[in-house]
């Protein structure tokens, strides 16, 4: 499914329940006690890109002010998830320098990409910004990632949740009932095609995180230029 008609689909199904109030809420949010952590390649987008993204979630927080708004320095697109989070996960039972090899070969033959961000889309459980890869550098790069780690006996678990095909970054998670339901709806109708910016792909950080890629928790281990 092309990428626009996958968010449209997605914010379609989702819409008018989050207007009734049926969203899905996270209660592991404020668990001091959450150990799931994991390991993940991520792309930063850039402060100009920040600053439009803030701007949105002031307009949500005014309506929906108990929600989880993800910090800014937070703000991440998921370029692969190689370990998806479990509780249990720890970086001893890794060896950083074999996966760090992995991805530097995997960018060597990587065109260079741009990502374009425009609009937003929803679910049950979270509003985030829609992410548009303008050529075939990501998904590239992906399928290479994927089939250097498959043919390596390294712990890995890509893709053991969904196949990951957007380049979205999660804004908001619904952590309580809404307050305003039909408003925030609303809302999120009117911010359909908001513009967020462009950005070049400059850099790719390999780090060891929680859930929610809390600064607070997230490690970096490795920054890749590209």
């Amino acid at each position: 499914m092309e990428l626009t008609q996958l968010y449209d689909s997605l914010f379609n199904q989702s819409i008018r329940q989050i207007s009734r109030g049926e969203i899905q809420i996270d209660r592991k949010i404020d668990d001091n006690g959450d150990r799931r952590r994991g390991l993940t390649l991520l792309i930063r987008p850039t402060d100009e890109i920040k600053v439009l993204v803030r701007e949105f979630q002031d307009e949500m927080l005014n309506i929906e002010g108990e929600q989880y708004y993800q910090p800014i320095s937070d703000l991440h697109i998921t370029a692969l998830s190689i370990i998806s989070c479990y509780e249990g996960f720890d970086l001893g039972q890794i060896h950083i320098p074999d996966y760090e090899y992995i991805i530097s070969q995997s960018l060597k033959e990587i065109p260079r990409t741009k990502l374009k961000f425009k609009g937003i889309t929803a679910s049950r459980e979270a509003v985030m910004i829609q992410g548009f890869p303008m050529g075939d550098g990501l998904e590239m790069l992906r399928d290479c990632l994927r089939n250097n780690f498959k043919s390596a006996s390294l712990q890995q678990s890509m893709d053991s949740r969904y196949r990951l095909t957007t380049a979205h970054m999660t804004s908001v998670r619904f952590r309580t009932e809404l307050q305003s339901p039909s408003k925030f709806a609303n809302l999120l109708q009117d911010h359909r095609k908001t513009e967020f910016g462009e950005m070049r792909i400059e850099s790719l950080e390999l780090v060891y995180n929680d859930w929610y890629q809390n600064s607070n928790i997230v490690k970096t281990l490795h920054c890749f230029t590209v």
